[in-house]
Order: C-alpha cells, then structure tokens, then sequence
C-alpha cells in the first residue's frame, strides 16, 4: 500500500469516526454510514444489515443508492456467501450480473450491479451485522481495501453497538416513566376501556410505531376479541380470526415475538391486509393476569423496525400492567355485581317484609333492633333509621309485659320459640298483642338472632268474649225456660183452684182476698211466660249492691 494510499485510508477512516461519533441514535448512525460511504470509498451504493437473533436472519438496517424493488428481494446473496459472513469473512465479487447461481438474477441486472464487497460487522467476536459496498462498475477489490473496509466494518459495529447501547440506556429512562403513568393509571381508574384505549394509545407513540391492538382470550369460546386499538383501520381490525397465526399462539404460549418484516415471516398469515395497511414490523406480547396468559397485545410499524430488548421488555412490562388493569377492574366488577345481588336481594326481602302484615322484627343477642318491617315502624310512629340500633327492652317500658313473661328473653335463654299476650296501651284504648318470638342460630348452635312477629289480637279478643257472653246467655235462657216450665204446672194448678173457691165462697172478705191470689197467680202466668220466651237479658242495679235481671 502506497502512503498516498494510506493517508486516504487514514482520512476515509477518521471521517467515518467522526461521523459516528456525532450521532447517538444507531438508525442514525447507519443512515450516516450508508450515506457517507460511497463517495469516501469511490463506491455506487451501500446496505447494511442487521443480524436478527430471534429468527437468525439479516434484516434491512439502512441503504443508500439503491432501488426499493432490489432491497426488498428475497434472497440477499448465494448460501456460499452467506455462510462466509455468518463464519466472519469478508466476501468480494466481480461480474455479480454474470453470476446465474444467483436467485435473484434479473433484479441484479436490473440494478446494474456489477461488484459487490461483502463484510461482516463484527462486535466483541460476534457477528452483528453485514456492511456491503456495491458499485455499478466492474471492480476488483484490492487485499488493502477488503483489509480497510474489515478494519471500517469493525468500527460501524463499534459505532452501531455504542449508539444501540446509548439509545437502550436512554429508552429504559424513557420507558420506565412511561411505565409509572401507565401504573399510575391503572391504580387510580377502575375504568377498564379507559385504561386499555391509554395503552395502546401511548406505546405505539414510545416506540415510534404505527399502532397496537388489544385482543383477550373469552373463556367460554377461547377465541381472542378485540377490546381495544389505535392507529389502525376497522378493515384490517376485522380482517378474520388471529388465533391460528404462529406470532400469536407464541404470544399466547407466553413468549413475545418480533417480527421485522411481515412480508417473508412465515408467522404472518394475512400479508396481504398487512401490506394494504402498510405494516413492515410488529412485536406481540403476551397479556398475564398472575401466571394466566389472557390475552396479547401487538405493537405494528409502518417503517420496518427492529425491535430492541429494551422496546420488547417495555411492551412486555406494559402489557403486565394491562393485565393487572384488567384482573382489578373484573374483580371490580364482580365486586359490583356481588353488591347489586346483595341490595337487590335486600330491596327484595324488604318488599316482602313490608307487605307483611304482622309487625316483625329482628333482635341481635344484645337485644338491639337490627331490622323492623314497614307496619312495625308505623305502629311505633318512628322511622327505621331511628329504630335500628334501639334496644329492645325500651320499647316495652310502658306496657304491661314483665320481663319473665318476654317472649325475646325467653328464646335467649332456652333457645325455644316463645309466644305471649299482653295489653299496649294506645292513647285511652287498650288492645291486645300477640309476640311470637322464634330463634335464629349461629354456627356453633347458639342463638344469634331472634325474630318476633307481634300480632294485634284484639279484635279476635273481643270476640272470644262476645262468644263467652253468647255461651253464658244460652245458659239463662236455657234455666229461664226450664223455670217458667217447672213453675207453670202448679201454677195452672193453684190459679184452677183459687178460680173454683173465688166462685163458692160467699165471704165478700174472702172474696176479695182469693181475687188478689188469683190476680198474683196470673202475673206469675205472665212472668214465666215471659221466661219461656225470653232471648235475652240485662242487668241492671237494683237496692245496694244488689242486682235485678230484665228479660228481653
């Protein structure tokens, strides 16, 4: 090597370094790279490719000089080829539009290319990548410039490594706020939509990306639905059913899958949708609640990106907190569920209580109120919020009920239903009451609670004692009738007699006296008719204590 030659290596070199060192981002690096070398090293084009170490194959990092149609070819170069580079040897050709070995033979005559220099980018003695100088010229390489581009390549991937190291450190910065908003929300909404429209709102902005859909297994079909997305259109959101893709049932087997170009990945299965969208990458992640994958989430670029290890860790990170979001707002909703059962079945139960007639009401074991239906609370003239909570014993102060004779008192201690009458006082009248009072028990079989249903008996009272004046009013007529029967024969008798004497005498003395025997007799006639026909009767006073009946 000539020292002219030497001094324009030296020169090539250190502008690339500058270069290199004056931008932190490695997309920017390898764009300044691409775009640098062709007049640094007199070449047409350069590429560089990117190793991706998930699916070991090289993927496009930045280009420059050459058409989108060659870039997007399949095959990059011969298997002899690339197996060089992957073992770390530069490679170089000449007549490369001669060579038919190659796949992809037409597109290189098409493009004009002519030579190729191939080198592996080498970083700590492991390939990272390939650097490709390409020349529309035919060209022979020469030992020192295949040496200087090694020596070149090496510093691309110093440069690319330095730049990827500086950007993931600045990510993690980056994502890790993100990742506490994201928390923050997530523990301050029980609003599941809102949390999951925030997500897949803001990790496609993070990571630069095009959009993000959220889709979550239903356990009743085990088919994924869509819940939430950003960024993409409604005709490929509904493009058919996503389980049987292969970058999905990884996602949901636990593993997050990147993917740099949809279009050759055998793990996509509608390319076509994702070509019209304009989708070129996608991660998808796999959605936990615990150690249960419930769901994925999938972040697409429209630019073809390779996700880093700090971008998939964020994605995966952030769909944990999805997940947590979505286990605390089901629970949340069950929780609210169980409530609405709960007041529902209290509303309900209160319904009934209050169309019971009876009053009723329930009593804890220290004899405080802790439920009361509608028609005690109106007996009682107080409301149930001024009830519940009374104790029990101040209800009864004033009413003729001794504390032996309680029925609540008597459940408490025996454990045995207990029923009892006694007399309320209401203003100036006085009624019945019926309390029946029956045990509700705890699990260790004592009693917790106590129910009693107080009935107003009085009516039914009053007619117990109208039935008993009945019976004792059947029993005079009954006495009256067999009297006035007893009293009729000797009667007729008697009045027969005095009748033949008043008529035989001739005395007017004695006369007179027998008429008054007679009149008597006959009253005596009336009266016990009276009795034979008599349905009813009356006391009434009569001298002193004493009391007379009249018949009715």
């Amino acid at each position: 090597m000539t020292l002219l030659q030497e001094q324009k290596y030296i020169k090539v070199f250190q502008k690339v370094t500058k270069l290199t060192s004056m931008v932190l981002d490695h997309q920017q690096v390898m764009d300044t790279i691409v775009r640098s070398l062709p007049d640094l090293m007199a070449v047409d084009a350069a590429t560089i490719r990117l190793l991706d170490a998930e699916t070991g194959q090289f993927v496009m990092g930045a280009a420059h000089g050459l058409s989108l149609e060659y870039l997007s070819r399949i095959s990059i170069d011969t298997d002899e080829t690339m197996e060089m580079i992957r073992s770390g040897y530069p490679v170089a050709k000449t007549d490369l539009d001669q060579e038919f070995s190659h796949n992809d033979q037409k597109l290189v005559q098409s493009e004009g290319v002519k030579s190729i220099l191939t080198l592996p980018i080498i970083f700590q003695d492991g390939i990272i990548g390939m650097l490709r100088l390409l020349t529309r010229d035919k060209r022979i390489f020469t030992a020192d410039e295949i040496s200087f581009s090694m020596a070149l390549a090496e510093q691309v991937g110093i440069a690319i490594s330095n730049s990827r190291m500086f950007t993931e450190m600045e990510n993690q910065v980056d994502f890790m706020k993100e990742i506490q908003e994201l928390s923050t929300l997530v523990s301050s909404s029980l609003d599941l939509s809102a949390v999951l429209d925030t997500i897949v709102e803001r990790l496609p902005q993070s990571l630069g990306c095009k959009g993000c859909s959220i889709r979550l297994l239903q356990s009743q079909s085990n088919q994924l639905e869509l819940v939430a997305s950003y960024g993409l259109s409604e005709t490929y959101l509904q493009r058919g059913d996503v389980e049987n893709e292969k970058n999905v049932e990884a996602a949901l087997s636990g593993s997050p899958v990147s993917i740099f170009d949809v279009r050759q990945d055998n793990r996509i299965f509608y390319k076509k949708n994702m070509e019209e969208e304009g989708i070129k990458s996608l991660l998808s992640v796999p959605i936990k609640a615990g150690n249960d994958v419930i769901g994925v989430l999938r972040i697409l670029s429209d630019v073809s990106h390779c996700f880093t290890s700090s971008e998939i860790n964020f994605a995966v990170t952030a769909a944990e907190v999805g997940g947590v979001a979505i286990r605390n707002a089901k629970t949340y909703q069950q929780i609210t569920l169980l409530f609405n059962q709960i007041e529902e079945n209290e509303r309900f139960l209160s319904n009934i209580l209050d169309c019971i007639r009876p009053q009723l009401l329930v009593v804890d074991k220290g004899k405080h109120l802790i439920l009361v239906n509608k028609v005690f609370q109106e007996v009682m003239n107080r409301s149930e919020n001024d009830l519940l909570g009374c104790d029990y014993d101040g209800l009864w102060q004033d009413q003729d009920c001794m504390r032996e004779d309680c029925p609540v008192d008597r459940v408490l201690e025996t454990g045995k239903s207990a029923t009892f009458t006694h007399r309320i006082l209401q203003g100036s009248d006085v009624h019945w009451c019926e309390r029946t009072a029956s045990p509700m028990l705890g699990p260790d079989g004592g009693v917790e609670y106590v129910i009693e249903v107080i009935r107003d008996v009085t009516a039914k009272r009053q007619l117990e004692e109208e039935q008993l004046e009945r019976v004792k009013l059947q029993g005079v007529v009954e006495l009256a009738g067999t009297v006035a029967h007893e009293i009729n024969s000797p009667l007729f008798a008697a009045l027969g007699t005095a009748q033949l004497l008043e008529e035989d005498l001739e005395n007017q003395d004695l006369i007179d006296d027998v008429k008054t025997i007679v009149r008597n007799l006959k009253e005596i006639g009336v009266l016990t008719q009276k009795m034979t026909s008599m349905t009813g009767f009356e006391s009434r006073e009569y001298v002193g204590d004493a009391k007379i009946v009249e018949i009715k």
